[in-house]
């Protein structure tokens, strides 16, 4: 079963409600619409609601069939929020704070944190860089986290003959070049997203051009420390590295490198790579040579599911992004 369609069955009784905080794009404003109508998500809109209006007309869509809040007409719970963004930043200016929230991005930060709704979706129109911001400002990092990232779930076709499987590849986005406690973050991360995509059991491997010190070098030392430290704070979680790809991947490969096939080893299902220059290509070869349909970047580490959105994204891709975002925080261990 796709995440996708295991997202549906998990939402199907649940009546939950995401938020996009870029309501003023036609795109996201019929998303909206098919998430309320054949999703029974509770899709929010943000903006202004004349222009929202405006768009859903020129989309043949009537005013009814959407909820769209203006943050700017939402004085007293513009107030809440401020008082509540000044308790996790103390010392900011309280009209700071109410212009802060007031903008769409931070004030559907401040919905989720505020338990207004169960998930954010933007980036439509809006740089990573700025709904990452807005996260870290509003929504925070999960609890033992200090690095944001990302990761791709990568549905392959087949894999080396094999049946169909999902992979879950990061950080393909966002840490160029990640420090030994960062690389631990993103497995650590990836892992528990593996989980809540899929329900599957993680086996994270970190990835190297080394397996088990067949090379020596002071980048195969630092995902050695990463899986240390991935090691010790989550010491019941299945982790291996450093690991070639070949060896993460195929039980052949581990048996003939390692002696056996392992918990991880010939049986990984999250990659960790050394750096974004090899997470990036990666994921993109599987998908462009291998025929993987490739879902996200999907935000991890922050404390309330939040997605990113490609500014290219179709109609059809911020449904989806929607469905799973909010699938993730049903399925969250709490």
């Amino acid at each position: 079963m796709s995440a996708v369609a295991r997202a549906r069955r998990t939402l199907a009784t649940r009546g939950a409600r995401v938020v996009l905080p870029e309501g003023e794009d036609p795109r996201v404003v019929e998303a909206a619409a098919i998430l309320r109508r054949a999703e029974s998500v509770e899709a929010i809109l943000l903006g202004d609601p004349a222009r929202v209006a405006a768009v859903a007309s020129g989309l043949g869509l009537r005013r009814d069939d959407l909820a769209i809040l203006d943050p700017a007409a939402r004085a007293a719970v513009a107030d809440d929020y401020a008082r509540l963004y000044q308790q996790a930043r103390p010392g900011t200016n309280p009209a700071l704070a109410q212009r802060i929230v007031a903008r769409p991005l931070f004030h559907a930060g401040m919905m989720l944190r505020g338990g207004e709704v169960d998930a954010m979706v933007a980036g439509a129109t809006c740089a990573t860089a700025r709904v990452i911001e807005a996260a870290l400002m509003t929504i925070g990092l999960a609890p033992g986290v200090a690095t944001p990232s990302s990761s791709f779930l990568m549905s392959l076709p087949h894999a080396g003959g094999e049946t169909p499987r999902d992979l879950l590849f990061a950080d393909c986005a966002l840490n160029v070049d990640p420090t030994p406690e960062a690389l631990a973050d993103i497995g650590l991360a990836s892992a528990r997203t593996l989980y809540e995509l899929t329900g599957e059991t993680p086996r994270v491997a970190f990835l190297s051009f080394s397996t088990h010190g067949s090379a020596r070098h002071a980048r195969v030392d630092r995902v050695r420390a990463a899986v240390e430290l991935a090691r010790s704070r989550a010491p019941a979680l299945a982790i291996e590295g450093e690991l070639q790809a070949d060896a993460a991947l195929s039980p052949r490969v581990a048996q003939l490198k390692l002696g056996a096939v392992g918990d991880v080893a010939g049986r990984a299902n999250v990659l960790v790579f050394p750096d974004l220059d090899s997470a990036n290509i990666g994921y993109k070869l599987v998908q462009y040579l291998g025929g993987a349909q490739a879902l996200g970047p999907i935000l991890q580490g922050f404390a309330r599911p939040v997605s990113d959105l490609s500014r290219g994204a179709r109609v059809a891709d911020i449904v989806e992004t929607a469905l799973v975002t909010l699938a993730r925080g049903l399925a969250a261990p709490h």
